[in-house]
């Protein structure tokens, strides 16, 4: 879900860049006086586990397929802000570095993939993780699950806005197929919280932890 350049009207990828901008530097002056230092290796190793498994490209359908967006399972282990600029990270590297998405529309690429994981789904996890253990697992499926139809939606929506693509059609097309992707983000991230939750309960995010356990 890479948007190359062409693709957004000027105002809608500008709107984007604004808001991913303003994000990232919002987190930053957050985890300024607070990222711990054990935090920071723990960002570049899951920054390159990202970066590797959205090389992976999984068939669904018709010729489609897709890859892990991961900002769940970042979030899980380092929390929403420390996750968010990891993911940026990964964009930027991805985009300067190998032309994977286009550099103006770099804003809609952390805002559409990355903020819908690491804020968007964290919150949405936050407001499931109370109930017994099958639902709490069904709280972090279920967050990585809705992060990929969220963005499906999101780019539909975009591409609507900016007269490239009906909305309707897009729709329809990008969320019938993203629904069956993020069945895979969804049993990759549970299977990676629960056993990290298991073996180095201390690296996640204390959010999750209440829902994995």
């Amino acid at each position: 879900m890479h948007l190359p350049d062409g693709f957004l009207s000027p105002p809608v990828w500008a709107a984007l860049d604004l808001l991913a901008v303003g994000t990232i530097a919002g987190c930053v002056l957050r985890l300024k006086n607070t990222l711990a230092d054990a935090a920071v290796p723990r960002m570049g190793m899951l920054g390159a586990f990202v970066f590797a498994a959205q090389m992976v490209n999984v068939p669904v359908a018709a010729g489609t397929s897709g890859h892990l967006l991961g900002g769940v399972l970042v979030a899980s282990l380092v929390g929403p802000e420390a996750a968010t600029l990891t993911m940026a990270a990964v964009f930027i590297t991805q985009c300067l570095l190998f032309q994977d998405g286009g550099l103006l529309a770099l804003g809609a690429n952390v805002v559409n993939m990355g903020l819908s994981g690491t804020i968007g789904g964290w919150l949405l996890l936050r407001l499931l993780r109370m109930g017994p253990a099958w639902s709490r697992d069904l709280a972090v499926f279920g967050a990585a699950w809705f992060t990929v139809v969220a963005t499906s939606a999101l780019v539909s929506v975009e591409l609507a806005l900016s007269g490239t693509v009906p909305l309707g059609p897009s729709l329809i097309a990008m969320v019938g197929v993203h629904s069956v992707i993020g069945l895979v983000e969804g049993a990759v991230t549970l299977a990676v919280v629960r056993f990290v939750a298991r073996a180095r309960p201390a690296t996640l995010d204390g959010t999750v932890l209440q829902v994995a356990r």
